[in-house]
């Protein structure tokens, strides 16, 4: 019933992904496997399943990447449930509640594992991405995709914002083997999408 499936592992760490709600949502599992504890990405839909998978596979926290509906959907029963959950300054007030706030360029250990919080407003003002440590795994949101970036036609969106944001937030830093795991759809990765950045400036989204 879970569907739950193992998409990237290594020694150290698990990353375990499925699908929910209508606009098929992404949420991520981000597992340290010595310790057995994890962090949710994205609490979006369908929260009977999602608190299935998070007692199966230790969650002891959610991070959401944005606050639009879609990947907020199951916060309140998650916080209900004894998680905190985890956001971004800018777009807390679009989500029911929350417990903590996220700093840009700062380590959120999970376990002995660290996912690097990355700002990439523009999608939303307070749109975030976030990197495992040591290992070439980027879970984007909705501020890239494989094709381009993400909306900025729903109120907060910039085109500007986000182009800047991903040019020099995620492809800057980051190498071109780097693996994309979006809030909705395939993985990418930065090398396959870096050399399409000018044609995206020149289409206008």
């Amino acid at each position: 019933m879970e569907n739950v499936a193992l998409v990237w592992s290594n020694a150290a760490a698990e990353v375990h992904r499925f699908v929910v709600g209508p606009l098929d949502n992404n949420v991520y599992v981000v597992r340290c496997r010595r310790t057995g504890r994890a962090t949710l990405i994205d609490a979006a839909n369908e929260h009977e399943r999602l608190l299935a998978v998070a007692r199966r596979l230790g969650v002891v926290s959610v991070l959401e990447t944005h606050g639009h509906a879609d990947h907020v959907g199951a916060v309140a029963q998650v916080r209900d449930a004894g998680i905190d959950v985890w956001v971004r300054h800018e777009d807390a007030a679009l989500l029911p509640g929350y417990d903590h706030l996220l700093e840009d360029d700062t380590e959120f250990a999970v376990g002995d594992l660290r996912l690097r919080t990355v700002h990439t407003p523009g999608h939303t003002p307070g749109s975030i991405c976030f990197a495992l440590v040591d290992t070439p795994v980027l879970f984007s949101g909705d501020t890239l995709f494989p094709g381009g970036p993400g909306s900025t036609k729903f109120e907060g969106g910039d085109f500007a914002t986000i182009i800047t944001s991903v040019e020099e937030r995620l492809f800057r830093p980051y190498g071109p083997d780097t693996v994309v795991w979006p809030g909705h759809g395939g993985a990418t990765t930065l090398g396959v999408e870096r050399p399409h950045l000018d044609e995206w400036i020149a289409r206008g989204w």
